[in-house]
């Protein structure tokens, strides 16, 4: 179900919305666009958050990357 809303844009939104209508979208489709795209990429920044939090609660990860570290780092030294 479609429902009709208002927006008082500032001066860099407005010059946005004109460039994406500029771009061949009507307002709306420009709105909905962003809209959407705002939405995706909070829920992916959230995923990411959560799946950095598991592994840095994961010991037996942090383990592996230190030693990783450390065998990076006695390769490097080798040189």
């Amino acid at each position: 179900m479609a429902r009709a809303i208002s927006v008082r844009l500032d001066d860099e939104a407005d010059k946005a919305l004109r460039t994406l209508g500029a771009a061949g979208l009507t307002q709306s489709e420009a709105i909905r666009t962003a809209l959407l795209g705002e939405a995706r990429h909070r829920r992916r920044s959230q995923e990411l958050a959560a799946e950095v939090a598991a592994l840095e609660a994961d010991e037996a990860d942090r383990d592996e990357m230190l030693a990783v570290a450390k065998l990076m780092e006695a390769l490097r030294a080798s040189r």
